[in-house]
């Protein structure tokens, strides 16, 4: 049995891209169950009023709710990010308490969706910087922030780190193959973390949602038709929703699921292995 089924330590949430779609609905549904939040997004005029209704919600839950609005992927952002969690942490235990990241969610969908090759049609193909920037964002930075949490002693036994992926890491989408790069690379990263941490105690997966329209899925070009596959073949009938989303990551950060790590898990109504038939 293990002993984190009694752990009495402040558990807190590390959210990256926790101003909407993913991240902003499992930052509030971790709130709801009492975790602190640290919210990390990027957004501009066009899009700030919404990072400040998602840390309101956070806020009207009774937690505590921190929002930085830096880019993720910036090493010194990055740094500057988690010493500040260190410094809060320092002076939590100065008052009795100990804190701990308890979750880190990745949810960054900053991307290029182009194509590898030209067509007759005279369609732009993706830049080198523009494939290299898509795997560092939503891969990479996985690895640099489990990495630096842990090294900053932020992470511990117990510790659950996920990672939103897409079953774009195994189907290839229409200028979508800058982003399915990302995703594959993104869940091998997962493996390879939970391989080198659960000696620790902590745990890493995947998780793989359907189709589901958030700010980043209507980026892609013709989204309209991804949404419309999506809903005809989910045995669910229906897309899936940050909400099924954010459900399950609150289930699969309890200590209970301490044994379970290096796995992509679907939260997506069976949309990736059905198809649905009227009438049957």
């Amino acid at each position: 049995m293990d002993d984190t089924r009694s752990d009495h330590r402040e558990r807190w949430a590390v959210v990256l891209g926790a101003s909407s779609g993913f991240g902003a609905a499992c930052s509030l549904a971790l709130a709801r169950e009492g975790y602190p939040i640290v919210g990390v997004h990027l957004d501009l005029r066009g899009t700030i009023d919404r990072a400040h209704a998602a840390r309101d919600a956070i806020a009207a839950t009774g937690v505590e709710v921190h929002f930085h609005n830096v880019n993720a992927a910036d090493e010194g952002k990055r740094r500057a990010v988690i010493a500040e969690i260190g410094e809060r942490f320092r002076q939590r235990r100065e008052t009795g308490v100990e804190p701990y990241v308890a979750v880190l969610l990745h949810s960054l969908a900053f991307g290029t969706t182009l194509s590898y090759v030209a067509g007759d049609d005279g369609r732009e193909v993706v830049s080198p910087k523009q494939l290299e920037m898509t795997s560092d964002v939503m891969a990479h930075s996985m690895v640099y922030w489990s990495r630096d949490l842990f090294h900053a002693g932020l992470l511990s036994r117990g510790s659950r780190l996920f990672a939103m992926t897409s079953e774009g890491a195994v189907h290839a989408v229409p200028t979508y193959g800058p982003v399915s790069a990302a995703k594959a690379a993104l869940e091998a990263h997962c493996r390879q973390l939970a391989l080198e941490l659960m000696p620790h105690g902590i745990t890493v997966n995947a998780i793989r949602a359907g189709v589901t329209d958030t700010p980043a899925l209507r980026r892609i070009p013709g989204y309209e038709h991804l949404i419309s596959a999506a809903t005809e073949r989910n045995p669910g009938g229906r897309m899936t929703r940050t909400e099924d989303v954010a459900e399950a990551l609150v289930a699969l950060a309890s200590p209970r699921l301490h044994w379970m790590t290096g796995n992509t898990i679907g939260v997506d109504g069976g949309e990736l292995i059905g198809t649905r038939v009227e009438g049957v």
